[in-house]
């Protein structure tokens, strides 16, 4: 079999539905996964938006639904602002709470896994490079973060948002490169 075949045979209906147009240039989406996880879009005109998802789950919901619900997301943020070229998202090693970290893993499978499906690049990025590149230190606080953000000229409602907002800023600045 041929690669296209192999892909094709592996995820038909997402590898059939992006290879049926020519695609210059898509959407460049960074992510600051977690319960409230902060986005920033680059569609291929060059707009930035930004914001942030509840992925919060209620009492009423099964292990699974904030994962599904983050799958969800991701499929209409392509279908609204896409296609989604490449993904970037901040590579965290260490968590402060075992919730946090279950969490954190569960949403990088789904994202890791759907990007894979799609077709999309994706690459994590360490925290410290984000810190580094936005607000000059590699272990600057939150409030720094925000701050440099704002500096730049946008208003995050939180320190999710900015942490978005700075990995995509990297993104485009670098085109990718981890440093």
């Amino acid at each position: 079999m041929t690669l296209p075949e192999l892909q094709a045979a592996a995820c038909p209906d997402s590898f059939q539905s992006r290879q049926s147009g020519t695609i210059t240039r898509g959407a460049v989406l960074a992510l600051d996964l977690g319960t409230s996880a902060g986005w920033a879009l680059q569609s291929p005109d060059d707009q930035i938006t930004t914001g942030t998802v509840s992925l919060k789950h209620t009492r009423y919901d099964g292990g699974g639904m904030r994962y599904l619900r983050f799958r969800r997301w991701l499929e209409q943020l392509d279908l609204d602002a896409g296609p989604i070229e490449a993904v970037y998202f901040e590579e965290v090693r260490r968590h402060v709470g075992t919730d946090a970290a279950h969490v954190y893993g569960g949403l990088l499978g789904m994202l890791t896994s759907w990007c894979e499906e799609h077709l999309v690049a994706y690459q994590g990025v360490p925290v410290g490079t984000i810190k580094r590149f936005i607000a000059g230190k590699g272990n600057a606080d939150k409030s720094a973060v925000i701050a440099a953000v704002q500096a730049k000229g946008f208003a995050p409602a939180d320190d999710n948002e900015a942490d978005a907002i700075a990995i995509l800023l990297w993104a485009i600045e670098t085109r990718g490169g981890v440093r």
